[in-house]
């Protein structure tokens, strides 16, 4: 009787234990069973992540464990090298210079004997093959234990797992940085005035971070974002570094905290990240990771376009819009960022008909900006009827040019204009017919203060040429001149209602842009 009642038991409980299976792989959500299917080998270590959070009392961890695995896909960190036009490993460190004029020459001496110097990718590491059970718990478990501060009453299950539970900031290499900022920073919330305030406790994370990080130009030119270990060794970086020593610091307490970014900046050179946090009423507040707190911290550029990182894959994309075999700019190929301009600045669609013919297997259209003697792409269109486009959300009082994107390059597709304050748009189309002499007195070049670039002017170097270019399609040179004894330079037979752009001979190409007439210089 015992030996049967045994047998019945362990039949009933198999049974049971086939349900049960069952029954969870229908509760798994399917793009979790995609990711599952996409990690291969390493789904055994995804699978113990989920399997340790069956528990009622774990229900909310075991969605948490979702979202970071549905969301996994697009995350990396891509071990990178330096090589020549011929694909030639080169040794260059950036730091073995003092400072980031003295790194550049180096780079640039190096260019003229070997050719331009390139990053490429070497190894890619992703998360969904490569990331341990053990590792993904513990950031899962802690982000929660933080999550618990009084300050996050109001904050949903959402924004806690895109502000608060990622494990990564952007494209580094994946470290044990959450536990040992949990226990460097765990004296914050006892040291709080308002418990209820998860700026106060930003501030008082950011102060510390600036006594020991700061940020160092000459990692524009190193070749991946830092890891925690480069770091804390380094005590520099770059902005999109600076950030993520933030995000690392506020969410191992349980602050939430973004990345936002503008790919390039409309008048000036580079582009640049900075931080975000959400106050106690809702309120996203900017600050600067190791260098400006929260309410102190401005962004002083002109602004076309904000995006934000998420961890999520964004289903609007253009990622995830465009047909798969279709070519876009680097900038706008990924799924993880958002549009949040219209957090920042006033901004309206711009609306307008392509006058250059479409190219063959091109569905999408883009929007320009100048950024370092380049028109790049800073958002996009999907081509409707008799080539219209709608640029949603743009920033105004700012150069623009619509274009195409085939074969790696950018196309114009119509005039450039400028789209006005008050949403006009002004086309400049050169008129050769009806020229005009042109004194120009300076140009403007790229300054780097701190982590933001700023404008500023710059006088003519003596026994330096200049040359004046306007745009039509391409930029057309109107010659080469040298201003004597520092005065200023006459240009004759000039096109009116142009474009132009004076450049100082072998520069870095970031002089900025400008329009001419009655009332003087206007730079873009």
């Amino acid at each position: 009787m015992k030996k049967i009642i045994s047998i019945s038991l362990i039949a009933s409980l198999f049974i049971g234990l086939i349900s049960c299976e069952q029954y969870n792989l229908k509760q798994i959500p399917q793009d979790v069973i995609t990711a599952l299917d996409s990690a291969k080998e390493n789904s055994v270590e995804l699978q113990k992540v989920l399997d340790n959070y069956q528990t009622p009392a774990d229900s909310l961890k075991l969605k948490a464990a979702y979202f970071l695995i549905a969301n996994m896909y697009e995350h990396s960190y891509a071990k990178a090298k330096l090589v020549d036009s011929l694909d030639n490993y080169v040794d260059f460190n950036v730091l073995d210079y003092p400072d980031y004029t003295t790194m550049v020459a180096a780079w640039d001496s190096i260019e003229d004997i070997i050719g331009e110097l390139h990053h490429t990718r070497d190894t890619i590491i992703t998360d969904l093959n490569s990331i341990t059970a053990t590792y993904l718990i513990r950031n899962i478990d802690l982000a929660f234990k933080s999550y618990d501060n009084q300050w996050n009453n109001n904050l949903s299950f959402d924004d806690f797992c895109e502000y608060i539970l990622p494990y990564r900031g952007s494209s580094e290499p994946l470290e044990n940085w959450r536990e040992k900022f949990y226990n460097k920073y765990s004296w914050v919330v006892d040291s709080l005035k308002d418990k209820f305030d998860p700026v106060e406790a930003a501030i008082f994370i950011n102060n510390d971070i600036k006594s020991w990080f700061s940020f160092d130009s000459r990692f524009y030119r190193h070749p991946t974002d830092l890891g925690f270990a480069e770091m804390l060794d380094f005590k520099k970086g770059r902005c999109e570094d600076m950030t993520n020593i933030a995000i690392y610091a506020l969410r191992s307490q349980g602050v939430p905290v973004m990345s936002d970014y503008t790919p390039y900046w409309p008048n000036t050179g580079n582009n640049h990240a900075w931080n975000a946090t959400i106050d106690k009423e809702g309120k996203v507040i900017i600050f600067m990771g190791g260098e400006s707190n929260p309410y102190d911290y401005k962004l002083n550029n002109k602004k076309s376009k904000v995006y934000r990182k998420t961890f999520a894959e964004q289903k609007n994309s253009l990622f995830y819009t465009k047909p798969k075999w279709e070519r876009v700019p680097p900038y706008l190929s990924f799924s993880n960022y958002k549009d949040v301009t219209k957090d920042y600045i006033e901004v309206a669609d711009i609306k307008i008909d392509l006058t250059v013919e479409q190219p063959d297997s091109v569905n999408y259209a883009y929007i320009c900006v100048f950024n370092t003697g380049e028109w790049k792409a800073i958002h996009w269109s999907k081509i409707l009827e008799d080539n219209k486009t709608n640029f949603t959300d743009m920033g105004k009082d700012i150069a623009y040019l619509p274009a195409y994107y085939k074969n790696k390059k950018i196309i114009p597709a119509g005039n450039q204009f400028i789209f006005t304050d008050d949403n006009k748009i002004i086309e400049f189309v050169p008129d050769t017919v009806n020229t005009q002499p042109i004194w120009l007195f300076s140009t403007t070049k790229k300054v780097t203060i701190k982590a933001t670039d700023e404008i500023a002017k710059a006088d003519f170097k003596p026994d330096t040429f200049y040359e004046l270019f306007y745009w039509n399609n391409k930029w057309i040179s109107l010659g080469k001149k040298k201003s004597i004894n520092n005065e200023f330079i006459k240009f004759d037979a000039v096109p009116a209602n142009a474009l132009f752009w004076l450049t100082e001979e072998n520069s870095h190409n970031e002089e900025r842009i400008f329009t001419y007439d009655k009332d003087g210089i206007k730079w873009w």
